[in-house]
């Protein structure tokens, strides 16, 4: 359980290299990854993944961008083309690797952590009713940008 604020900026700091981690082992592709940054808006977004975190921390990981990156993406992971619910379930796949991937590292640090069943969030969407906003944009070469957003309760 988390008690301190230092094992809530622990555990912060391990969501964050675990996002890292499990992009490089999941996503096929040369990406750049920006410093994270702090928001404390509302997220407005036409395209994304919501996929809950319970355990010691609670909070949410959205997956957002452009459905033509996602699909960008599915092409280079499967070799074809990915379209309508194709892609769509593709996305809500890919979301369900990240997160897995991110509660496997926080596991490992000794954190209890689970996640939720991806949603797959289409259209004007808009998020609010959290503590903390983090965003972190991961530029794939061949493909453009993917907003990674960690909100925290």
């Amino acid at each position: 359980m988390i008690e301190t604020t230092t094992d809530r900026n622990r555990i912060i700091t391990d969501l964050l290299n675990g996002m890292q981690t499990a992009l490089r082992q999941i996503v096929p592709m040369n990406y750049n990854l920006g410093a994270p940054q702090l928001s404390g808006e509302a997220l407005t977004l036409h395209y994304g993944i919501l996929i809950g975190f319970t355990g010691d921390i609670k909070g949410r990981l959205i997956i957002a961008g452009e459905k033509a990156v996602f699909g960008s993406i599915g092409e280079k992971m499967f070799g074809m083309q990915l379209e309508e619910e194709m892609l769509v379930s593709f996305s809500g796949e890919l979301g369900n690797m990240l997160a897995g991937g991110i509660a496997t590292q926080i596991v490992e640090k000794g954190f209890a952590i689970d996640i939720t069943v991806p949603t797959v969030m289409q259209g004007n969407t808009t998020l609010s009713g959290y503590e903390k906003a983090i965003k972190i944009t991961a530029a794939f070469d061949e493909a453009g940008e993917l907003d990674l957003y960690l909100l925290l309760n």
